[in-house]
């Protein structure tokens, strides 16, 4: 089992608090690099909810993980 299954499995039930902190983490790497890196935040961000199925604002419905 990779680490990102395991990741995944930790969170599985957790969809909401886990966008909240990827949300969280982007806004704090935007406000320290002076949202220079802004569109590839955003795009880390949305990659990273998808992936574990997290509602996002840009993201839709939350999507489930691929597999």
């Amino acid at each position: 089992m990779s680490a990102m299954d395991k990741i995944k499995k930790m969170l599985k039930g957790h969809e909401d608090q886990t966008g909240k902190a990827v949300d969280k983490a982007g806004d704090m790497i935007d406000k320290k690099t002076g949202n220079k890196y802004q569109g590839q935040v955003d795009s880390a961000q949305d990659s990273l909810k998808r992936q574990f199925g997290a509602p996002g604002e840009r993201g839709g419905e939350g999507n489930p993980p691929q597999r």
